[in-house]
């Protein structure tokens, strides 16, 4: 079996209050906040963030053979989202690329094909979640994305046993095409999940011969809010053991929060504690972990914990904004031509610069080229180009400008020329910040979101 050998976490910049959203309807929550994934971002790109930060920890000798991307919602139909991830972090063309899409408990099937496997794979599990104006899923849910690296050890966390239980009853679900999901009454959800997933905790539990008294971290995670309620308050952990949810900060993010809650444990276990994870969806998944003495080593390597994420999120989004993101609003367009369509050949062409961020640099002269070129600009050498990725190369902002005019969902269009350490200079729009904030300059990191 492979072993987890690094994770990373993506907790989106913005944070949507809910008493927002109930000063502007009236009714609904007023306590928390939930995490938005911005305008210009999707499950994808939010993806690609999580993989960078596991990538950036995992051990130099670890090479993935696989990698899937799991999620209820896929920027794509009829195509692999998990291509574009591929082409980002510029993995070999013999890496293959899988999307395990639609339905909750695909995240957990993914992440249990890939610790099945004998070949190093990247699992990444990202959502975009959105509901109804007003309803209890926009209120309660969140965006976010969470990558495991699984290969040869030594792994963070030794799996000591698992249970699963499985019963079809209709308790969730979404038609295809459809905005939002359908909910059935609370209370039969929770007649229907406590069962199952009490038989997974206790079958897990079993297997890995410890009691529940032993569990020093206990993660619960699933879309029916009270079945999970019921199912921490049945199995007599003690209190010290139970780890926030998060839904408070950041939402409950679907298929990414079993592994979000997971990554916000590992940041903080000593090794040698238990962790038992339970996961519910279409009926109950559940394993029991156990750290390592890697996870001290692994500290010192790895880019941000979830907990910085969250400290470093801004809440005041206008929940007007937010339904203008999400679809829910109309409204005018600049009156402006619209931003020309990709086309399909030049981003075949492209790819490594448009997905990767991998400008050339002249083997003769060291200059960079952004966008890549066969001639360089400074001595005029002809195909003396080597590839040099940029994608986590810090830059500094020389100039910038503030267009109202520019076609944009979410107006206006920063746009600042960055130079990036060691060479190379490239206009790039910026994103999460508003004009006229002092520390505008400062949150220009459109480098990062174009790959």
């Amino acid at each position: 079996m492979a072993e987890l050998v690094a994770y990373g976490a993506y907790v989106p910049y913005w944070r949507l209050e809910r008493a927002a959203i109930a000063a502007v309807l009236g009714t609904g929550a007023t306590k928390g906040s939930r995490s938005v994934s911005s305008f210009d971002e999707d499950s994808t790109s939010m993806a690609v963030e999580a993989s960078r930060v596991a990538v950036a920890a995992a051990p130099a000798c670890w090479h993935p053979s696989a990698m899937i991307l799991s999620t209820t919602s896929p920027a794509y139909q009829d195509k692999t989202n998990a291509t574009a991830i591929h082409a980002a972090l510029r993995l070999p063309q013999s890496v293959a690329a899988y999307d395990f899409v639609g339905a909750v408990r695909s995240g957990t099937g993914a992440l249990r094909f890939a610790q099945a496997s004998a070949t190093p794979s990247l699992v990444v599990l990202s959502d975009v979640r959105t509901g109804l104006a007003g309803g209890a899923d926009e209120a309660s849910n969140g965006d976010a994305a969470v990558a495991f690296a699984f290969g040869e050890g030594p792994g963070l966390v030794e799996a000591l046993g698992a249970g699963s239980s499985t019963e079809e009853f209709l308790e969730r679900w979404r038609t295809p095409g459809a905005p939002s999901s359908g909910v059935w009454e609370e209370r039969f959800g929770e007649i229907a999940y406590l069962p199952l997933a009490q038989a997974a905790a206790v079958d897990a539990l079993k297997s890995a011969g410890i009691d529940i008294g032993e569990v020093d971290h206990l993660d619960v995670a699933g879309l029916h809010a009270r079945a999970v309620r019921s199912l921490i308050g049945s199995l007599g952990v003690s209190s010290s053991a139970i780890s926030d949810d998060l839904t408070g900060t950041v939402g409950n993010t679907a298929i990414a929060h079993a592994g979000l809650l997971l990554a916000d444990v590992l940041d903080r276990a000593e090794p040698g504690q238990t962790i038992l994870v339970v996961q519910l969806a279409d009926g109950a998944d559940a394993v029991v972990l156990r750290t390592t003495d890697a996870l001290s080593a692994y500290r010192e390597r790895r880019v941000t914990t979830v907990a910085e994420q969250i400290t470093a999120g801004r809440s005041g989004l206008p929940y007007a904004k937010f339904l203008r993101w999400r679809g829910s609003l109309q409204f005018e367009p600049p009156r402006r031509p619209d931003p020309d369509s990709p086309a399909a050949p030049p981003s075949l062409r492209n790819e490594a610069w448009k997905f990767g961020f991998t400008a050339s640099q002249c083997e003769a002269c060291g200059t960079r080229h952004l966008p890549p070129a066969r001639v360089c600009h400074h001595c005029h050498a002809v195909d003396q180009m080597s590839e040099v990725c940029l994608a986590n190369v810090t830059g500094t902002i020389r100039t910038y400008t503030v267009d109202h005019l520019a076609f944009s969902l979410s107006p206006p269009v920063v746009t600042a020329v960055v130079d990036f350490d060691g060479g190379g200079r490239r206009p790039h729009r910026g994103a999460d910040r508003s004009a006229g904030e002092d520390d505008l300059p400062a949150a220009v990191h459109s480098a990062e979101r174009s790959s």
